[in-house]
């Protein structure tokens, strides 16, 4: 198939690595634009532009794609189909019904839970037992179109959102390759009910509430990491919290009770990985050779 790929991050790469695999003929690939980053505030490409370009795949990263040369440069790459995922831009109606076949997006979740900018933070920070990725034809409304297939897998005890991110992005790899190779796909239009919307991720929302049950705490550890990054001051110092499991304890919430296990309003938590200001993450054992935690955080 003559299919456009639309995409930006990490998560898209194996997405366009699998079309390529798969014998597509990837007409061209949009992304967002390169972007300031690091200390000299250089720009850089995003991670599917430089994929794209090792490819030889013609790049496209317009900052909007609502204008009319835009528009009509899309429309002449006469596809069969667009392919989206993480792509960062609202696509207008126009770009919507340009491919023969229409626009699908590959979402990481289980719609309609967690539509929007954030599934896989919000799955974990919610506590969710499961998730997974859908295949769904895009329309209008944000991530209400119906879904062409779907497949759920368990979240597991310890997972952060750096690895659920992971396997999601290899599972929505395959799962539009399998689509795009069957004839007989139906659309089944989403549920009206069990709608949830994943907002974006505020830094605000990072630091660590030991008040809250173990379960709880661990979810927004985990939810957070790598990014963000749950984080607690310690001595004046912000140390980010990455990796974290429920273990069993009891205190004053924040209480430090061995090692880095910390009591929560309901249970306790591990602390498993962790990040100094300054320093690269590391296991909580060897965070803990250089910090001192009092003992009540």
């Amino acid at each position: 198939m003559r299919v456009i790929f639309m995409g930006t991050p990490d998560f898209s790469v194996p997405v366009l690595d699998a079309l390529v695999e798969a014998g597509h003929d990837v007409v061209a690939a949009y992304c967002q634009p390169p972007r300031p980053a690091g200390r000299g505030k250089k720009d850089r490409p995003s991670p599917v532009q430089a994929r794209a370009e090792a490819l030889g795949i013609e790049l496209r990263h317009p900052v909007s794609i609502k204008g009319p040369q835009e528009l009509a440069d899309f429309a002449a790459l006469e596809a069969d189909i667009a392919v989206v995922v993480a792509y960062g831009l609202i696509l207008p109606q126009a770009v919507l019904d340009a491919p023969k076949w229409g626009c699908l997006n590959i979402h990481a979740s289980l719609l309609p839970r967690w539509r929007g900018a954030a599934p896989i933070h919000r799955a974990i920070l919610a506590g969710d037992a499961e998730t997974g990725v859908c295949i769904m034809q895009m329309e209008a409304g944000l991530d209400t179109g119906p879904v062409l297939s779907r497949e759920s897998f368990a979240i597991g005890d310890e997972e952060t959102t750096g690895e659920l991110h992971d396997r999601l992005s290899a599972l929505g790899a395959r799962m539009i390759v399998d689509a795009l190779a069957r004839d007989d796909v139906m659309a089944v239009s989403q549920d009206a009910e069990g709608v949830t919307y994943a907002a974006k991720i505020d830094k605000a929302e990072a630091r660590v509430d030991w008040n809250l049950s173990a379960a709880q705490v661990s979810a927004h550890i985990r939810g957070l990491s790598p990014f963000p990054g749950a984080w607690i001051e310690v001595a004046g110092e912000r140390v980010k919290l990455l990796g974290a499991r429920v273990v069993d304890g009891s205190g004053a919430a924040g209480a430090v009770l061995d090692g880095f296990t910390v009591a929560c309003g309901e249970g306790a938590v591990e602390i498993t990985r962790a990040q100094r200001a300054g320093k690269k993450p590391m296991d909580a054992a060897e965070v803990l050779k250089g910090l001192t935690l009092p003992r009540q955080l």
